[in-house]
């Protein structure tokens, strides 16, 4: 059978761990794609050229297990197809490459029943055995990694995979594992041809590889240019494509501009189709954009939001509960979404963003109250004193944020909020090579993270030491007990096939996640983009990434 997850939580409308990553802004779009303009019937031909930030200096890949960059996602997503598909409005899982499915009532196996006559760009069929030798790759890659590769967060407490018949596949898991249907979905677990695994990890990275997708990879020059190439005969799009067959367009072209002003400058002017921008855009861009009659979209994020994570550690003023729960007073986090990205900009309301599967808002928890935020820190003992900042002991209230970049627009107005309270807030820029060693030293009192996923069990790749990214971030950011509490709800939710359960955990989770002052959210992170007059059919896929199939031009 083909089971329906629970959606009921989701809002209508890498882990990398850096405090400057402000990554998108909201549009015209009603958040889940579609069609950009009227534009009768789509024509075929032409080259669609988008605009992308730059590469990741420091990990350039398109292999779709590896990475976790979101332009290189969107690249892999239209190359690359998966076994099944995300419906962004609702998070039902949907079939592609697979049929239907079936999981074992105690969640640790997953039975694929694959389509007929679907083969890899090099001819190669896409059957049980090339499913097969995907994941025994990914396991490769794990264990080459030692589990830090991005995509191992995908098939946590994978044991083997089967081969039942040249269409059917089974993947066994050592433990339940309730969020790898939607795993299955996604681009970090796109099928690609078994040959591709002859290929190291480095050349996959760069683009030596084969997928099923409606384009195949022409060229991959990181930080230059990328180039796909329609691909004739394709015939087995996902159902949740208005075209499943060939892509209207020949080509796609993707450059990588780092200045904003740059490529919204170029779009403006017809040089490029799309851009995609991943810093928002700023308002007078917007304007500019829809004066040209271009057209702007966007949809939130899902996954983690931009949030910032305590250090908890004795010793550190955030080890006071009364103090992080200031914290959450001192922010005005409505000033914030809407001083820095726009008046229509959505206000963060929790630790996930709005297009999250079983989503739980925690507004009212996140109020902004000066007052109330006062109070808090008098209790703790930290009194007003010299420059508007609470000193204890003659110490003054400071927080330490580093940050791997230069903090960008919103600094002074995250510090203003906070010294309305009464706490300085020191902002330090390190490399991304020193910050490992400033949070595993604990020398630092907030640090920012987020994780693009449609899978509220993302949030555990950040919080649980077990799995963590970063297992100083994890450990650091909540007592030992809390630690305890947030692992067993994690639990509770990964290892039941019982949607109504997975809800209330992660229900629960969210809650208890603000109420200890674990995650302190920072701003709903958006996904923009600025199209010209001449694109039609856009639409975002289920992780608000671009989906090429339907695009044309006129």
């Amino acid at each position: 059978m083909t089971r329906r997850l629970s959606r009921r939580g989701i809002a209508a409308t890498a882990l990398a761990v850096t405090a400057a990553l402000g990554l998108t802004a909201c549009g015209s779009s009603d958040g889940e794609g579609g069609t950009a303009a009227a534009g009768g019937e789509p024509v075929a031909g032409g080259t669609l050229k988008i605009a992308f930030w730059p590469d990741n200096p420091s990990f350039t890949c398109l292999d779709p297990f590896q990475t976790y960059w979101i332009e290189h996602r969107t690249v892999i997503r239209n190359v690359a197809d998966s076994l099944t598909d995300q419906d962004p409005k609702t998070g039902e899982i949907k079939p592609w490459l697979a049929e239907k499915w079936e999981i074992s009532p105690d969640g640790k196996e997953y039975t694929f029943h694959l389509r007929d006559g679907v083969t890899f760009s090099d001819g190669t069929p896409l059957d049980a055995a090339a499913v097969k030798a995907n994941f025994d790759g990914a396991q490769a890659v794990v264990k080459e990694t030692g589990g830090a590769t991005y995509g191992a967060s995908y098939i946590l407490g994978l044991d083997h995979t089967e081969v039942v018949d040249p269409s059917t596949v089974k993947v066994v898991f050592s433990a339940p594992n309730s969020s790898f249907l939607q795993a299955s979905s996604t681009t970090n677990l796109a099928i690609i041809s078994p040959d591709s695994y002859k290929k190291t990890s480095k050349e996959r990275c760069l683009g030596q590889y084969f997928g099923s997708g409606p384009f195949t990879l022409e060229s991959y020059k990181p930080n230059e240019l990328t180039t796909l190439k329609k691909r004739p005969g394709y015939a087995w799009g996902s159902a949740l494509s208005e075209n499943t067959g060939e892509a209207h367009l020949d080509s796609v072209e993707f450059s990588y501009v780092a200045e904003d002003s740059v490529r919204t400058g170029n779009l403006v002017s017809g040089a490029i189709d799309i851009a995609w921008p991943r810093n928002p855009f700023t308002v007078e861009d917007r304007e500019l954009i829809t004066k040209s009659n271009g057209v702007v979209e966007s949809r939130p994020l899902p996954g983690v939001a931009a949030a910032f994570y305590p250090n908890t550690t004795a010793g550190r003023p955030l080890a006071d509960l009364n103090i992080r729960k200031a914290l959450y007073k001192a922010f005005d986090l409505e000033t914030y979404a809407k001083t820095i990205y726009g008046a229509d900009y959505p206000v963060v309301a929790g630790a996930f963003d709005s297009t999250t599967p079983f989503f739980a808002p925690q507004t009212d928890k996140l109020r902004h109250d000066v007052a109330g935020a006062g109070k808090l820190l008098d209790e703790a003992g930290w009194k007003l004193g010299e420059g508007g900042y609470r000193f204890k002991d003659g110490k003054k209230l400071t927080l330490v944020l580093p940050t791997t970049t230069q903090f960008g627009p919103g600094a002074e107005l995250i510090q203003d909020q906070l010294k309305e309270a009464g706490i300085e807030l020191k902002i330090e820029v390190v490399t991304g090579a020193e910050l490992p060693a400033v949070l595993k030293n604990g020398n630092y009192d907030l640090t920012s993270s987020y994780f693009t996923r449609a899978e509220p069990g993302a949030l555990q790749f950040i919080l649980d030491p077990d799995y963590a990214n970063s297992k100083a971030l994890a450990t650091n950011a909540s007592s030992p007990e809390t630690t305890a509490q947030i692992k067993k709800l994690f639990a509770d939710a990964r290892e039941t096939t019982d949607d109504a359960q997975r809800e209330s955990a992660y229900a629960d989770l969210q809650s208890l996640l603000i109420d200890q002052g674990v995650v302190f959210p920072w701003f709903e992170r958006v996904q923009f983009a600025g199209l010209s007059k001449s694109v039609h059919g856009f639409a975002f896929t289920s992780e608000s990434f671009l989906k090429l199939n339907d695009i044309w031009k006129q």
